[in-house]
């Protein structure tokens, strides 16, 4: 296999990604290796989220010539780093469940193979925000959607209705909303805003408008202080710095007990808050209703992600056909996608099982807002597109450090200067990895 250059693998998102995969299918697995021609298929799949291994089960009933064997994995980084060192050894598996903002990174390191001649078809099957993100942009596909998390708005019913406060659509009510909830309660808030989980902001941002990754020939441009990121990050700035929303860190003690007591009252979250709010604030249940996120243009209707994974076939796979029938039948099959509902606990990114089903009821918590699924299904399919790099764990060790300092300072200024700080921090880790970056 030809070697392919350190700036050629950085346009994984642009037209030298198409080069790079077909170059890199050459050496993968070959269709003559697939299943028909020497019997049964055995595939090997790298997964994390729980009880996959009774999901495989299902397909290896009906399919015993194709046996998926899932081996459990922890998540996040770890799963990332050990891919690539399994892959630059030619070890890795057939299958390996990845979160959408990784994929560029394990393109750039060769570790997944372009699927795209395996799935067609399935594209119309999934938002085109989360088909996009799978695409990098170029005419391939390195994975087939599997769950995604649509932010939303969750708000306490009854103590809006207490304090006589709507229930806002735009972003510019929001601020008006937790100001004028100070004003009322001074001792409460409408929200905080937390730099431990960059996932979060990332989503607004993405919601924004924002490009952080795109390619300038063969450079990597890194957008994270362009300006739909500045505007959102101004927009919190200001909200912190007036002390119109708390500034301290989810998933800690204390903000628990501010959800549970209802010293905040809303929470910017994703399709997944009901688990949390369980055990955050169980005091509270039957208390909570969602909505869309605030709007910046409620002509155009657009929700980010906070979470989300993929099924994808690697290089190494020498069944790469027989893993790309299962990975789209893991995620566009209605019984696979039953039991990713029922044994796995995801929200799954075909939009066909995202009402009824097993999602026909709504969780436990919101019991007193049935159409709880029917809204998010709604809210999922404005999903804006979202542009990752190869590396994301860079920038957003970057965030929590940077917006971590500013928030404690409760500094407008340091909204910005933090944005400025993690934009650096990204372009210095690609230059100090090899790739080209543009002014």
């Amino acid at each position: 296999m030809p070697i392919v250059s350190r700036h050629l693998r950085a346009v994984s998102v642009a037209t030298a990604v198409a080069l790079g995969a077909a170059t890199l299918t050459a050496c993968g697995s070959s269709d003559g290796d697939d299943q028909a021609a020497s019997g049964p298929v055995s595939l090997t799949y790298w997964a994390w989220a729980p009880n996959m291994d009774k999901v495989a089960a299902l397909w290896n009933r009906k399919n015993p010539d194709i046996k998926v064997t899932v081996q459990k994995q922890a998540s996040g980084d770890d799963l990332v780093t050990k891919i690539i060192t399994a892959s630059k050894a030619h070890q890795a598996p057939d299958l390996v469940q990845a979160e959408f903002q990784a994929l560029p990174t394990l393109v750039s390191n060769d570790a997944l193979a372009d699927i795209s001649q395996e799935v067609g078809g399935v594209k119309d099957e999934f938002a085109p925000g989360l088909w996009q993100q799978t695409t990098l942009g170029s005419d391939a596909v390195y994975a087939v959607p599997q769950d995604s998390g649509p932010m939303m708005f969750y708000y306490r019913t009854d103590l809006f209705t207490q304090y006589g406060l709507k229930v806002p659509t735009t972003w510019d009510e929001f601020a008006a909303t937790a100001k004028a909830l100070k004003a009322k309660a001074p001792d409460r808030s409408l929200t905080t805003f937390s730099s431990n989980d960059a996932g979060l902001f990332a989503g607004l941002a993405q919601q924004a408008g924002a490009r952080w990754w795109t390619t300038e020939g063969q450079k990597w441009k890194v957008g994270v202080d362009d300006a739909p990121t500045r505007k959102v990050a101004d927009f919190w700035g200001g909200l912190v710095a007036e002390g119109a929303v708390d500034n301290q860190p989810m998933y800690t003690p204390a903000w628990n007990k501010a959800l549970n007591t209802g010293r905040q009252i809303g929470w910017v979250s994703a399709v997944w808050a009901p688990g949390v709010l369980t055990t955050a604030a169980p005091d509270t249940k039957g208390k909570w209703a969602v909505a869309p996120l605030p709007q910046w243009d409620t002509a155009k209707p657009a929700t980010g992600s906070w979470g989300g994974s993929t099924t994808a076939v690697t290089t190494d796979s020498k069944h790469k056909a027989a893993a790309a029938k299962f990975a789209t039948w893991l995620n566009t099959d209605p019984e696979a996608l039953a039991a990713l509902v029922k044994e796995s606990g995801i929200y799954p990114a075909a939009t066909a099982a995202q009402t009824g089903g097993a999602l026909a009821k709504a969780p436990d918590f919101f019991a007193n807002q049935p159409d709880f699924y029917t809204q998010a299904a709604a809210i999922a399919k404005t999903t804006a597109p979202a542009a990752w790099g190869p590396n994301v764990n860079v920038a957003y060790t970057s965030f929590k450090d940077e917006f971590g300092k500013a928030a404690k300072a409760r500094s407008k200024e340091g909204f910005a200067d933090a944005l400025t700080a993690m934009r650096a921090a990204t372009v210095a880790d690609l230059k100090k990895q090899g790739f080209e970056v543009a002014p």
